[in-house]
């Protein structure tokens, strides 16, 4: 067991899993192995972040002001919200990404707490020098997220059971996954080992 250790749940909101507005495909499939593993860390006393799009109406993200994206994840609505079936408690701590207008938001280390802290802060508040990371999606979020952790300095540990990508082009969340590798992140399915 490594008391340096902390779990890092990314985007799993209902816009982005079945039947939301920018649905990633079987983007649900990540809840049960993600509910596993917040578990495993409440279990050990280890922390756990979420991070979440919490964007305005109004934003450069989404085509109508110019971006990539249709709105998905507007602040205080449903999409918003993370999929019902996730297991989060209340000290679970929530990062939001994205939320000016002038924001992208598409790594978790972009991000603050209600407070206004970011999460590097926050991961080195609590001593934490390794990341254990799952969600949505692989290839935007989850690779942004992972690339920035690594070159902060933390180990990173993909959780490959617990994210799904977008794949807009034909083999992104492939890419995405050996950049992360090739990043210095570490690779495993199932439930995370405290042991290595």
């Amino acid at each position: 067991m490594q008391d340096r250790d902390a779990l890092l749940v990314i985007d799993v909101q209902n816009d982005f899993c079945a039947g939301g507005a920018l649905a990633v495909p079987e983007g649900d499939s990540v809840v049960p192995v993600l509910n596993r593993c917040i578990e495993r860390f409440k279990a050990a006393n280890l922390p756990i972040f979420a991070t979440r799009d919490w964007h305005p109406e109004k934003t450069i993200h989404f085509t109508t002001g110019g971006g990539e994206w249709p709105p998905h994840c507007i602040q205080e609505t449903r999409g918003a919200e993370f999929h019902p079936d996730l297991k989060l408690s209340e000290d679970v701590v929530i990062i939001s990404c994205g939320s000016r207008s002038d924001e992208q938001g598409y790594s978790g280390f972009e991000g603050r707490d209600h407070q206004g802290v970011n999460l590097s802060n926050l991961l080195g508040d609590r001593g934490v020098d390794r990341l254990f990371v799952g969600g949505l999606a692989t290839d935007y979020c989850v690779k942004f997220t992972v690339l920035d952790a690594l070159k902060q300095g933390f180990k990173v540990v993909l959780i490959a059971d617990a994210i799904r990508g977008v794949d807009l082009k034909p083999g992104d969340s492939e890419r995405a996954i050996e950049a992360m590798i090739l990043a210095g992140a570490e690779r495993k399915t199932g439930l995370p080992d405290f042991s290595s």
